[in-house]
């Protein structure tokens, strides 16, 4: 009913072994042309063929949708006289499931008994050469044509078979997987995908005969970072051309990752055969709990796996293990309470319980809704479990999962590969009420569970998360045995959302069940803040007074709650408030240094300010210049097959209040989108993002690929001049050496994202380093050695020199120059000091004139003072001159006449000078005077006669006598 390329049967494939291809209807007339070559030879005569010599077969359908029925032998040339071709069923018949097609009266018929049928399909799992019916092509991207050379490096970009799977390429080049069926009827195709690197394009379609492809709007695959991923499209009656096609772009450093695509299956109803029932085993059942009964009891019990495809009555077999004895039933639930008929019920809003009696929350508290599962007796009614077979067959009423009282487990499936599904459900979300909603923390709830996996050959565990009924993405995968451990995933989106468990236990078709020991158990399941959810404990509230008494209120943004006074604090300033703990003081977090809190205090930032302390000043920076965003592209790069592509970041440093203004975006899926209709793109905002870009003349289509995008940056951890903060080095060698003696302002960033490579998440550094001849916004550099911005992957660097990025100026920047003195005035002008090491700040202070004495009038009035004081001193001394003149002459006239009046008057006692005695002179002042007194006693003793009176002194000692 199914055929590659051509129409013939679907074959079940039981073993895993390459699917069996029918003859084509040429090969079937090549047969019967054998055999009556070797009827007419001279050989020996040939017998009749038995029914057990030949089989039946369909023929191709024609246009008409008739095809015949026609007996092939099983080894042609041994027998003749086969039955002659009859008209065989229409097209579109086919089998239910559980019965097969007799093809020698042509109708379907159940299995007999000690027989199963699981239905009909052709599968394609084994991978070690390119199946039949499978084309793979290739071609270049690129439609330039001067391309040709790159052209012809693609012939060897292929799909190419690895075994369990089959990989796409990995360079720029566009690579075709291939396979044509014709269907019956209407039917689906199955696979699964490994597409872990969005840098590859990866489309699977559907095109009808006419070559015109299905509308279908998963065209475009999505990504599957952290699992395999299941893919279903419905085909209609007739040709189908499936088509995976991807076109990579290798444009890291590292050769990006292929796409994998393994267990290809095209299945329809019914069956073309039965198989018999083997004995059953040990592997063929379960163990369950049965739920409470009245008294309050459970029962360990014993089931077959569904569906039953074993015997019991056969040698060997194994009978089902008589049920064991009852015991008490294990508590409910936290948040639920027992009833009289032993059954759980939740408690009413505003009370809690340890899974005994609801207990009402104390004054000033407020219950903490969720659901926490840790005693599994029966299933909860908001958990579902299925089994999905390993071709895409969901078995509506079988239990994938079964509850054991202290935990809950994978039960056996119809086959090893099955998927056993788990589903938990949850309506929606309801944040504390003492939270504000907090626009910049996006975590609303977070789910926790603890789980252990035992193996004993590749079994997976995946953990999928579903938005509002859409397909579940896998978010985390286990492989192989895993310990006893507990996994934390943060919801960011407040709606409906589903978290389903799947467990295979190889990957290999397996008919049978080998491995049923190998199983998944979950201990616990818990999930907070759930809307319409159960309570263990009550949290302390804000109170807020009402006319009943107090309830809980919300307290304002960035206010934690007091425990013993359930009032509301503000945090301290420069500190952050934890959203889902507002509980003391210490829920308020410090922020880094250089950063403040915000308003409502849920992040740090910086507001484009920075102060740096020495000794000798204060430096004060602004980079409000820098505070939009700015993007830098790396040089152009090419792959061995030279398609050029650019490394891509988008900043964006500080202010804004701390908002994210980086946008990357991944507009894969929007290239063969046609002009003027709208697509789908994949963006993040952070505060440094990366993508890779691909220019629009190497894509062909109508716009360039933006690939991959990247957050580098979330959080700001601080602002400073130290090269290392929280852990985070930003080494000085990476760039050119500062030279102007002011250090670079570092800026150290974290991002959420963790990695398998990246454990602690990735990191960011932005030096921003004062370059007054580069203007605003100046230049930004990534390391020399390290060209992708990143040496080890995880640590990102970025160098921003700008003239924006000096200090701010102030007084001690510049000097004053004092002009001479010019008509009277004198100027005094302030300039810059060289070089000039600062930006903005205060401005030069306005030229000052004041008014001033030149130096000729100075030297005037020295010459001037110089010549009266010499006049006034030769003056002064010709006086006293003539005056000593005067007196000598009147001293030696007063000698001369007392000389001759000597003869009248008595005779002296002597006039001579006696040996040993000293010559003086009888003419004495009568006392010592200064200078200005003897000037004033000559003027005032002088006689009328004009001679000046003079004291003489008498040689008898007598009294002295005027002159």
């Amino acid at each position: 009913m199914a055929e590659p390329g051509h129409s013939h049967h679907l074959s079940a494939r039981v073993r895993g072994r390459t699917e069996r291809r029918i003859p084509r209807l040429w090969r079937l007339l090549l047969w019967a042309g054998t055999a009556f070559q070797v009827t007419q030879g001279t050989g020996p005569e040939l017998h009749a063929c038995k029914e057990s010599e030949y089989h039946y077969e369909y023929t191709a359908c024609d246009s008409t949708g008739s095809r015949w029925r026609v007996a092939v032998p099983h080894t042609p040339g041994l027998c003749t006289s086969l039955p002659d071709p009859v008209k065989g069923t229409e097209c579109s018949f086919s089998c239910n499931a559980g019965e097969f097609l007799d093809m020698k009266d042509q109708s379907c018929k159940p299995c007999a008994e000690g027989r199963y049928s699981l239905g009909t399909g052709i599968r394609f799992d084994e991978w070690d050469e390119l199946p039949h019916g499978f084309a793979s092509l290739s071609a270049n991207m690129e439609l330039d044509d001067s391309a040709a050379e790159s052209t012809g490096n693609c012939t060897s970009s292929k799909w190419v078979p690895r075994g369990d799977y089959i990989a796409s390429n990995t360079d720029e080049c566009t690579a075709t997987l291939m396979y044509a069926v014709n269907l019956k009827q209407s039917g689906t195709v199955n696979f699964e995908y490994y597409y872990p690197d969005s840098s590859i394009i990866f489309e699977f379609f559907v095109q009808n005969d006419q070559c015109q492809p299905n509308a279908d709007d998963s065209r475009w695959m999505k990504t599957t970072e952290k699992g395999w991923e299941f893919h279903s499209v419905e085909l209609n009656r007739g040709n189908n051309v499936l088509y995976w096609r991807t076109t990579a772009f290798s444009v890291w450093t590292k050769v990006p990752k292929p796409v994998l695509v393994r267990n290809i299956a095209i299945t329809e109803k019914g069956s073309s055969s039965c198989n018999v029932r083997p004995a059953c085993t040990d592997k063929d059942y379960f163990y369950t709990h049965t739920a409470c009964d009245a008294n309050g009891e459970t029962q360990l019990m014993y089931k077959w796996a569904k569906p039953k495809i074993c015997s019991e009555d056969l040698e060997g077999a194994v009978k089902l293990p008589a049920s064991g004895v009852k015991t008490h039933c294990p508590p409910c639930n936290p948040g639920f309470f027992k009833t009289n008929n032993s059954t759980c019920q939740p408690c009413p809003y505003g009370s809690y319980s340890n899974g005994s009696d609801c207990t009402r929350c104390p004054a000033g508290t407020e219950p903490a809704v969720g659901f926490e599962y840790k005693w599994w007796n029966t299933l909860p009614t908001n958990m579902e479990t299925t089994v999905l077979s390993g071709i895409n067959f969901e078995y509506k009423g079988m239990t994938g999962w079964e509850v054991a009282g202290d935990h809950i487990y994978t039960a056996a499936g119809a086959s090893d590969n099955d998927f056993m599904i788990l589903t938990l459900v949850v309506p929606g979300f309801r944040p504390p009420q003492s939270v504000m909603a907090d626009t910049e923390n996006k975590e609303v709830a977070r789910i926790t569970f603890v789980f252990e996996t035992l193996c004993s050959v590749n079994c997976e565990l995946y953990f999928m998360v579903g938005v509002n009924s859409r397909t579940n993405t896998p978010v985390e995968t286990w492989k192989g045995s895993k310990g006893k451990q507990s996994y934390t995933y943060i919801i960011e989106e407040n709606t409906t959302t589903s978290f389903t468990w799947a467990f295979q236990r190889t990957t290999f078709h397996e008919a049978s069940r080998k491995y049923t020991n190998d199983v998944a158990k979950i201990y616990s399941i818990n999930v907070t803040n759930v809307m319409n959810g159960v309570a263990s404990y009550c949290r302390p509230c804000a109170l807020e007074a009402s006319d009943v008494g107090s309830s809980c209120t919300s307290c304002p943004a960035g206010y934690y709650i007091d425990r013993d006074s359930g009032t509301c604090h503000s945090c301290p300033p420069n500190t952050i408030l934890k959203a889902h703990q507002p509980y003391g003081v210490q829920a308020c977090v410090p922020c880094g240094p250089g950063t403040k809190n915000n308003k409502i205090h849920s992040l740090c930032y910086n507001d484009c300010t920075f102060s740096r302390n020495t000794p000798t000043r204060t430096f004060n920076y602004n980079f409000s210049a820098l505070a939009n965003t700015v993007t830098l592209a790396g040089g152009p790069s090419f792959t061995s097959k030279g398609l050029k592509y650019f490394h891509h970041f988008t900043l964006s440093l500080c202010g804004n209040q701390g908002r994210k203004m980086s946008v990357c975006t991944d507009n894969v899926t929007d290239l063969r989108i046609p002009e003027g209709e709208s697509g789908f793109s994949k963006s993040i905002t952070a505060y440094v993002c990366q993508a890779v870009i691909i220019p629009p003349e190497v894509t062909g289509y109508k716009a360039g690929v933006s690939s991959q995008p990247v957050s580098l940056a979330d959080r700001l951890i601080g602002v400073t001049t130290d090269m290392t903060l929280d852990g985070i080095t930003s080494p000085a060698e990476l760039f050119h050496l500062e030279s102007l003696g002011i250090p670079d302002v570092i800026f150290f960033y974290r991002s959420n994202d963790v990695t398998q490579s990246c454990s602690s998440g990735r990191s960011t550094t932005i030096r921003v380093r004062c370059s007054p001849q580069k203007t605003v916004p100046g230049s930004l550099l990534l390391p020399g050695t390290c060209s992708d911005g990143t040496c080890d992957g995880c640590n990102f660097h970025f160098l921003w020199e700008s003239a924006a990025a000096c200090p701010l100026c102030s007084v001690a920047d510049y000097h004053a120059i004092v002009s001479s003195c010019v008509a009277g005035i004198q100027k005094t002008t302030y300039v810059w000091r060289e070089p000039k090491l600062c930006s903005g700040g205060i401005s030069l202070p306005e030229q000052r004139v004041t008014i001033c004495k030149t130096i000729d009038f100075w030297l005037k009035v020295g010459i001037s003072a110089g010549t009266c004081t010499a006049i006034l001193l030769t003056v002064l001394t010709c006086y006293f001159w003539k005056k000593n003149q005067k007196l000598e002459y009147k001293y030696s006239k007063l000698v001369m006449n007392a000389t001759l009046k000597d003869c009248d008057l008595p005779a002296a006692d002597s006039c001579a000078i006696m040996e040993g005695e000293d010559v003086e002179d009888d003419l004495i002042f009568t006392s010592k005077k200064s200078l200005f007194g003897k000037i004033k006693s000559f003027t005032s003793k002088r006689t009328p006669d004009g001679f000046d009176s003079v004291p003489l002194k008498t040689s008898s000692g007598g009294p002295d006598m005027d002159l």
